[in-house]
């Protein structure tokens, strides 16, 4: 590789510092286009990765600093050993945390009944507290532009974060989720699914966020543990025989359809296949067997509401059982009851919300003497949508649904199979996936009944009572993408049909957020719209993300790649952990234990919040730890330091030259040894491996070695010449392995002295290294020179002498061969500890022993 930016060499500075070189760096890598990926490359050149786009909708956090960092690392590592690396960044925009963020900021709530208001503008500043409680009602299409509008000053903050970090992302290769290649891209595959039959509509009881007012799919879903009560209703039987029923959702009462026992529990045996009576109604429902019902639980017999929980919905569609609906989209009971159920004390429960309906109804059934014993509390585990604040419910709607393997043994076993063929670091997180793929009950809910997202691309055809043809459903030609049917007409009609008695109407709903982003190498790649680049990145080499989205962003772009291509997106998926505080607990706002990115970059130095990050191995937690950061920084500190001390001796102009001496060769062979563990951990996407070592050795390199050759180093002839040009070598070795970690200071460090971009150089080689040496080194000889020199220090030290004492006499004991390595290294010990005069004293010890005499 041969240097292409930064063309001349700026002299070392009198007075190094870390201070500023971000924004210094930053500026120069983005005007020499140090990371443009270079599209001419055959594939086997290229290094593709299918960066994570981050929400936009919140702040960036530390968690986002700790897994890019380790993404980072990769691309910088590939770009080093030849690659040209495809490293795109995406923005995460459109979605229901979007939605809600402008409905916080600007107390505004969408209305699709209202007209486009092209006069309206939003507050001039965010609302209060008062404006979001009444917020006021826009169109749609005036709140799409606000959710817009927001999300572009969203994402320049987090690109001046990134920046800040040092992520070597080309930014020319930008995209959004929201915007029209993505919208294209999402749109396409969903209308190649529905003519596959992968993608496909029905009403069925569906998963509802009451606050967001949406439909929302099984991967979203998190159990909260919430208070409850078992409430005890009397049932009756046949001959008035009394039947024992738990619940913790007593107002779903007028939705019971059937009770529900287990097949072997005797107990109830007898009364399968008759019927028994709601308390309150005097609704006759049916017992059934199931082998879902416990025995164990409660009193061993369930009632089965239309829905209470996804079990309700097992026994309905499993047993065929009637539907009572009773719960509408609002979270409130409906005004009117369902089919046979009486009105009268229904009435009583119309409207109100849920909460309020079991109030309501624990007092009715107290008052009938059908509320046996007090309410026993719980705290339980409640079904909540993962961003949601309220719990969920289940109601019946139509919905799009795309084929996973949820219902289909054969595509679940063709999605298990994708998933041993990628490669998982670490290796354990593919049982996750595995885990997530066997225990799918349906397959992916794909609609959204909300604003800001990537449209559903259809139409439906109108009858003349003005009702939708749903089996048929009106699709436009790829060429269009992407439309809007809510404002755009299908072919064959015109604007003036939409909503008219044989015209049409458009779906109103959105795709989901994952169903677009489960998209992203094809989206960046260029598919089916640059197919030269779609070439040369697709499949791509890596995935890095969170293990906590497998099975929602992973496991989806692995579907709609198999769908799509019958090939896996990535050849390798790297799992990162959560970031702790320093109690080890999760850092999340609601906790109030989230540390801010940009205060601490700017605090402390992006090389050392990255040196911080480099420290945690993928897939495993890592607790936030300032220590830590301020270890990274006293780290890139002596970088620039020990950088400058070598240079100052002359080793710039000694790079190539011969390395004769023994224990330059040692300390060379050292280094050498240090290239191969840490290319090896590289290959192995083990940064935090590669780190180690590099870093312990550097500070030998800076304790003992510097030490020990510095005084040969100041003076002339072959053995200096040596001394220096070892010095240059280990610096330009180190300079390029700490590169991908602390990519400022080894940037500011390389253009003291050399051409180009440190990382645009060729990753140093075990070659490269051996090549230096005129014969090969010992790496043991550097380690004994070491400890002899810290045995003649220790003794100052312990007589309190200035380390620049003399010592006039020194004695050297221990075995003889020890000591024959020693000679080696004599004169560089005598000089190093000022050493007037050393004996070697063979065979009088076990172990190297150094013995001052002042």
């Amino acid at each position: 590789m041969t240097d292409t930016t930064i063309s001349a060499r700026g002299g070392v500075p009198e007075r190094p510092s870390l201070d500023g070189l971000e924004e210094t760096w930053a500026r120069r890598w983005q005007s020499d286009g140090t990371y443009a990926f270079d599209r001419t490359k055959e594939r086997s050149d290229v290094y593709a990765i299918d960066t994570p786009p981050p929400t936009v909708s919140g702040e960036l956090h530390m968690g986002h600093v700790f897994s890019y960092t380790h993404t980072d690392t990769v691309a910088r590592f590939q770009r080093m050993r030849g690659r040209t690396v495809f490293y795109p960044m995406g923005w995460d925009d459109n979605g229901l945390p979007t939605e809600r963020r402008v409905q916080n900021v600007y107390g505004v709530r969408p209305d699709p009944a209202l007209p486009y208001d092209r006069d309206w503008r939003p507050p001039g500043a965010p609302v209060d507290d008062a404006a979001r409680k009444n917020p006021t009602a826009i169109s749609r299409r005036n709140f799409i532009e606000l959710c817009e509008l927001l999300t572009v000053e969203d994402e320049k903050a987090f690109e001046t974060l990134w920046r800040r970090l040092g992520l070597s992302v080309d930014w020319s290769l930008t995209y959004t989720t929201i915007g029209s290649a993505a919208r294209a891209a999402s749109q396409r595959a969903f209308l190649r699914n529905l003519a596959r039959g992968e993608a496909y509509q029905a009403e069925a009881p569906t998963l509802w966020d009451v606050g967001y007012g949406t439909a929302v799919a099984q991967a979203e879903l998190e159990d909260r543990e919430r208070p409850g009560a078992y409430h005890r209703l009397r049932f009756t039987g046949p001959a008035g025989r009394e039947v024992l029923i738990d619940t913790t959702r007593p107002e779903l009462l007028p939705a019971c359809v059937a009770l529900v026992c287990h097949p072997d529990d005797e107990r109830y045996a007898d009364l399968v296949g008759a019927s028994v009576r709601t308390p309150v109604f005097g609704v006759e429902v049916p017992v059934r067997a199931h082998p879902l019902a416990d025995p164990a639980k409660g009193t061993g017999i369930a009632m089965v509401c239309t829905f209470g929980d996804l079990t309700d919905v097992t026994w309905w569609r499993e047993l065929r059982l009637d539907t009572r609906v009773v719960i509408g989209r609002d979270g409130r009971l409906l005004p009117e009851p369902p089919a046979g159920v009486p009105a009268e004390p229904y009435a009583a429960l119309a409207g109100q919300s849920v909460n309020g309906a079991r109030r309501t109804l624990v007092e009715l059934l107290a008052d009938a003497g059908d509320l046996v014993g007090e309410p026993r509390p719980i705290t339980h585990p409640v079904k909540f949508y993962e961003r949601g604040d309220r719990p969920l419910e289940i109601v019946s709607t139509r919905q799009w649904y795309l084929r996973n393997g949820g219902r289909d043994a054969g595509l679940r076993e063709e999605l298990l199979a994708r998933g041993r063929e990628l490669r998982w670091v670490p290796e354990h997180m593919r049982h996750r996936y595995e885990h997530w793929v066997g225990g799918l009950t349906g397959d992916w809910l794909v609609s959204r009944q909300r604003f800001f997202g990537v449209p559903v691309p259809v139409w439906y055809r109108l009858d003349d009572a003005v009702e939708p043809d749903w089996s048929h459903p009106l699709t436009p030609d790829e060429a269009m993408l992407p439309i809007d049917p809510t404002s755009e007409p299908p072919p064959g009609y015109d604007e003036s049909q939409r909503g008219e008695p044989g015209g049409f109407t458009g779906d109103p709903d959105v795709l989901d957020t994952w169903a677009t982003s489960s998209l992203t190498p094809q989206i960046v790649g260029g598919w089916e719209t640059d197919p030269d680049l779609f070439g040369r990145v697709f499949p791509m080499d890596l995935r890095p993300q969170g293990h906590d989205i497998i099975r929602t962003w992973l496991f989806a772009t692995v579907t709609r790649s198999h769908l799509e291509h019958g090939a896996l997106p990535w050849h390798t998926a790297v799992l990162s952990g959560w970031i702790l505080d320093p109690d080890r607990k999760k850092m999340s706002k609601s906790k109030g234990n989230v540390v801010t990115p940009m205060a601490l970059l700017e605090q402390n130095g992006s090389d050392a919040v990255r040196y911080w990050a480099a420290s945690g191995k993928p897939g495993t937690d890592l607790a936030y730890d300032p220590a830590q950061v301020k270890v990274g920084r006293r780290l890139a500190t002596k970088l620039l330091n020990a950088s400058r001390f070598a240079l100052g001796l002359g080793a710039a102009d000694a790079l190539r030259a011969p390395v004769t001496q023994p224990l330059d060769t040692a300390m060379l062979a050292e280094l050498s040894g240090v290239v191969g563990t840490a290319t090896s951990a590289f290959d192995g996407y083990d940064h935090t491996a590669a780190l180690m070592a590099t870093e312990a050795f550097f500070w030998r390199f800076c304790d003992d070695y510097i030490e020990l050759v510095k005084e040969r180093a100041y003076g002339a002839g072959p053995a200096a010449d040596s001394a220096r040009a070892a010095l240059a070598t280990a610096l330009s070795v180190q300079l390029r392995l700490f590169a991908p970690v602390l990519p400022f200071v080894t940037e500011e460090v390389w253009s003291w002295w050399r051409y180009g971009s440190v990382h645009r150089s060729p990753w140093p080689t075990t070659y490269e290294v051996s090549r230096a040496m005129a014969a090969p080194g010992d790496p043991e000889l550097l380690r004994l020179a070491a400890d002899a020199l810290g045995q003649v220090r220790r003794a100052k030290s312990e007589r309190k002498l200035s380390m620049k004492a003399d010592v006039p006499l020194a004695e050297a004991l221990g075995p003889a061969a020890v000591l024959d390595q020693l000679g080696a290294v004599a004169d560089d010990l005598r000089s190093a500890g000022r050493i007037a005069k050393l004996d070697l004293l063979p065979d009088r010890t076990t172990e190297l022993v150094i013995a001052c005499a002042f």
